[in-house]
């Protein structure tokens, strides 16, 4: 049996605005085509009645043109969601690893994110040094930057 990774979902209020911002901020770059999916085969998947949703995969830094996507939908009728808290059951945070977990805090915030916590510097003993922080894109999704040092 052949496994691969493929992408992980994001249901957006705004797809566009969302996108733009991973793509300003992460360097995820757009996997086209923009979907604009209805039908009876997506009420069957969705178990919803009528459905519509528009939007695009953006290819995650780091892994080439093969690697996985970030898939940023919305729905034409969406509930509003539930606020993640870092111990909230089910699928909590992105995580991302980057150079300068400072610089891409700022950028989060300043291309209107927030941050969950502050940052932080710890030795993992038999891993190395993690400086890390979490925080929320502009919808409220979490995402942990992070970076990795060897053991000092």
């Amino acid at each position: 049996m052949s496994v691969r990774y493929a992408h992980t979902n994001i249901i957006a209020r705004d797809w566009r605005t969302l996108a733009s911002f991973y793509e300003q901020v992460l360097g995820c770059v757009p996997a086209p085509p923009e979907r604009d999916l209805s039908g009876d085969w997506l009420d069957r998947l969705t178990c919803l009645s009528g459905c519509r949703l528009r939007g695009m995969h953006l290819r995650l830094p780091g892994h080439g043109e093969s690697g996985p996507t970030l898939e940023i939908f919305s729905y034409d009728d969406m509930p509003a969601g539930p606020v993640m808290a870092p111990n909230t059951p089910g699928l909590a945070h992105l995580a991302f690893a980057v150079d300068d977990v400072a610089a891409v805090t700022q950028a989060f915030v300043s291309h209107g994110g927030s941050l969950v916590g502050e940052a932080i510097v710890r030795d993992i003993p038999g891993v190395g040094r993690l400086t890390c922080v979490y925080a929320r894109d502009p919808e409220g999704n979490m995402v942990e930057l992070q970076r990795w040092d060897a053991a000092v």
